[in-house]
């Protein structure tokens, strides 16, 4: 058993995702998919069971994580007591919503990786919800959130990107051809939208309800992705940022309506915990971060 097969084991066991994994730790996802097989092989179980795209821990691999990371921070602190030279280390834990951890964070992980080898990067996708309960109980360095851009008591955040939203269809469903939409266009529409609690459905909802619009049915998916693919093969109206949809759009796969989203401002940001300790690892992500997305606080 090797030391580098424990930490790829890690890394999937927190992003839930080869490929993601694979951009962590600077691999290609074959790698990653050979080190778990011998690992596997070598403890004579399966750690992690594959379903479609999505990646799940089995029993055996939820209790051998336990000690993973137990041998994991054991050796961090190993490393402190016997580094002398200057650099970086220690551990930083990132959280963000499926969208962002596909769309927006691998290159940034993935610089932070190859610039700070020292540090044990832990990433761990989380549903919008429960982000800034993490970030506020500790369980999280960083958190990055597609939001609207409003401050908070005790949080510190900093905006990344701006996201444009569209409102999706099939090239072969009937809204497709419209150039101008009304309410009444939407009446007896299939809508295909994220878990309740998203911030940018909710929005969606109160614009509609507030236009007094009727008769429609509600689809909830936990992916993104999913509600892209559903649209595609025209199953219903999707509400997605651009950045998710953007190969699609230019592929004609999907056509943005006339709809007019930009009454709220909705962006992809960072935020920290106004009381905790800013470490050098933590500043260092931040200001990798910045200088990605060419930001200037």
């Amino acid at each position: 058993m090797e030391l580098r097969q424990l930490k790829t084991f890690h890394t999937l066991a927190s992003t839930l995702n080869f490929s993601r994994a694979a951009e962590v730790q600077n691999y290609v996802p074959s790698t990653v998919t050979m080190q778990m097989k011998s690992l596997e092989d070598e403890l004579g179980v399966k750690l992690v069971d594959r379903l479609g795209k999505k990646v799940v821990l089995t029993d055996a691999g939820r209790n051998f994580l336990g000690y993973v990371d137990h041998i994991l921070s054991e050796l961090e602190e190993a490393q402190h007591a016997v580094k002398q030279s200057g650099e970086m280390i220690g551990t930083l834990t990132i959280s963000a919503d499926e969208t962002l951890c596909t769309y927006r964070l691998p290159a940034v992980l993935r610089r932070f990786r190859l610039r700070f080898p020292g540090v044990r990067l832990m990433f761990r996708p989380l549903t919008e919800p429960n982000l800034k309960q993490n970030l506020r109980e500790g369980d999280a360095d960083i958190i990055f959130m597609l939001d609207e851009i409003k401050g908070e008591a005790g949080i510190c955040g900093e905006k990344v990107l701006d996201e444009p939203f569209h409102l999706l269809v099939s090239p072969e469903h009937p809204l497709a051809l419209k150039t101008a939409l009304t309410i009444e266009d939407f009446n007896g529409e299939t809508f295909l939208l994220t878990e309740q609690g998203c911030s940018y459905r909710m929005f969606f909802e109160r614009s509609l309800s507030q236009k007094s619009m009727g008769g429609i049915t509600e689809l909830e998916f936990s992916s993104a992705e999913a509600i892209k693919q559903c649209a595609k093969i025209g199953m219903g109206v999707a509400i997605l940022p651009e950045m998710a949809v953007a190969a699609e759009l230019n592929r004609g796969e999907l056509v943005s309506l006339p709809w007019d989203l930009t009454a709220v401002s909705f962006a992809t940001q960072m935020f920290w915990h106004e009381e905790k300790w800013i470490s050098p690892a933590i500043e260092a992500f931040l200001n990798l971060t910045r200088e990605n997305f060419q930001i200037h606080p």
